[in-house]
């Protein structure tokens, strides 16, 4: 079982109840069952890999949800998996230590922490349907580390969760809260308040600026798209709606940075990386570009009239690309479990523990990151300038496809230059962005001509009419004519130099 997880906590004085919550909004009545007593144990690895990034793994008994738990980060909300405790109470179940494998990569996990909450009061908000809205419920925690270091704390706190209201009535509850004198705790998870000092607050470093050198600006975008990448692997695992495109995005990103800034990190100590994220790149590729172009020709179809669509044609379509995405997600599936992936992390984080910096990275970020920006927006233009010379079709298609690669990598590298180099690279990228996206648009045109035009013979080989594969192909051919013109005005507009801070 699955849920996504929105809550809100406060601190609570000893002893403090509940104010009435039946004013807030959509709240037609409330419930007020008794209270509980829960039992919980947090597993975790020697070096709490888990709960640094956000996750939380327990079993937990003395509710309606007695069983393993683990919450992984969700943007703004937190996915929860539930298994139930099984024969083996304090054995992880095996699906739930898959999903946390791209951080714990061998390590054993093992109890952390024992907790013990007594639910004093709680209060079920419903509708006037009498569906449930929220729960608000006041606690009473205690909590004792296990391991080498052991530390018994307490404390009181209130919890909103939504059960399915809005962030509406999340924020008519806070305030609430907030007037009858709770304060938000500021931790996410009653483990973190638990382990104090055995888990100190992430170091953000100073904020980057104009001044700041060249390798913190560097290594703080690599850092961002590295813990987005271990983030997204766990929703890939469990087939979340555009994980994997997400995912992809952010291994293009890193490899893109490590071939942009080879005047902070040497290539000759990035080239192995940057070859292995390619690989993984290519894996992933794999697997969205099936869900892309089915979407793509499913969608052109819809917008068929029905008398055009003649034959099996969307169950000739559908059945191509379910066998295909199944084979892709199981190559996919496979290579995050291998040990070349689980290299490829280990080495990502020894590069960002120990970076190889040359001398240019202590240099000011604005005098050293502009010139990658400037290289691939000059590979960029002589791409585009190349595409518009050759003839049109096929020479034309492969050559606008490489002058989106250029225009992605020079988005990335004015990205990545952004926090020192302010407003002018945000503007620069956003304009690559654009071309970025029309000439994708463009090529997802070439690849589904290619795809009608082979799922029309085969539809003429088993006998029946492939008249609709040629009407798609056609259609696609006239967007393609289209997604030209228009990739001719993004491109003059993103085409001028950028101007830096001290150009």
């Amino acid at each position: 079982m699955a849920v996504n997880e929105t809550e809100t906590k406060y601190d609570a004085p000893a002893g403090a109840g509940l104010p009435s919550l039946d004013r807030l909004p959509r709240v037609a009545a409330t419930s007020r069952p008794g209270g509980l007593r829960l039992e919980a144990e947090y597993y975790d690895t020697d070096d709490l890999r888990l709960i640094r990034a956000g996750i939380t793994l327990r079993w937990r008994s003395g509710g309606d949800d007695d069983g393993w738990h683990l919450k992984l980060p969700l943007g703004r909300t937190r996915r929860e998996l539930r298994r139930p405790l099984g024969e083996s109470p304090r054995r992880i179940p095996d699906d739930l230590a898959c999903l946390v494998r791209v951080h714990t990569r061998g390590a054993p996990l093992r109890p952390i922490a024992r907790m013990t909450t007594t639910i004093r009061q709680r209060v079920i908000l419903l509708d006037a349907a009498g569906e449930s809205l929220a729960e608000v419920a006041a606690d009473d925690v205690s909590a004792q580390t296990l391991g080498p270091v052991t530390a018994v704390s307490r404390w009181q706190e209130v919890e909103v969760e939504l059960t399915g209201g809005d962030r509406r009535l999340l924020r008519a509850a806070d305030a609430l809260l907030r007037h009858d004198g709770l304060r938000p705790t500021g931790r996410a998870a009653k483990l973190i308040r638990a382990l104090g000092d055995q888990l100190p607050p992430p170091d953000p470093g100073p904020p980057l600026t104009a001044s700041s050198p060249a390798g913190p600006v560097v290594l703080t975008y690599l850092r961002a798209h590295a813990t987005r990448l271990k983030a997204l692997d766990p929703l890939v695992r469990l087939d979340e709606p555009d994980a994997v495109h997400q995912m992809r995005v952010a291994t293009r990103r890193l490899r893109s940075t490590l071939r942009s800034f080879g005047q902070v990190l040497p290539h000759e100590a990035t080239d192995g990386l940057a070859g292995e994220l390619k690989w993984l790149g290519g894996i992933l590729g794999a697997a969205r570009d099936d869900e892309v172009l089915a979407h793509h020709l499913l969608a052109g179809l819809r917008q068929v009239p029905v008398e055009l669509r003649i034959g099996p044609v969307q169950a000739r379509v559908q059945g191509h690309f379910a066998s295909a995405r199944a084979a892709a997600r199981t190559e996919l599936l496979a290579a995050l479990e291998s040990e070349r992936y689980f290299s490829l992390l280990d080495d990502l984080d020894g590069l960002l523990a120990s970076p190889p910096l040359t001398a240019g990275a202590a240099r000011p970020a604005t005098e050293v990151l502009p010139a990658a920006v400037r290289w691939g927006r000059r590979q960029a233009t002589r791409r585009m300038r190349h595409a518009w010379q050759a003839a049109p079709g096929p020479d034309r298609n492969a050559a606008l496809h490489q002058a989106r690669k250029s225009a992605r990598r020079a988005r990335y590298a004015a990205e990545a230059s952004a926090p020192a180099a302010g407003t002018k690279a945000t503007k620069f990228a956003r304009r690559m962005k654009k071309v970025q996206s029309v000439l994708g648009e463009h090529q997802d045109t070439v690849i589904a001509r290619e795809m009608t035009r082979d799922l029309g013979i085969a539809a003429h080989l088993a006998g029946e009419n492939a008249f609709s594969y040629g009407l798609l192909h056609g259609r696609d051919a006239c967007a393609a004519e289209r997604l030209q013109a228009k990739a001719r005005r993004a491109w003059k507009k993103a085409a001028h130099k950028p101007r830096w801070p001290h150009d």
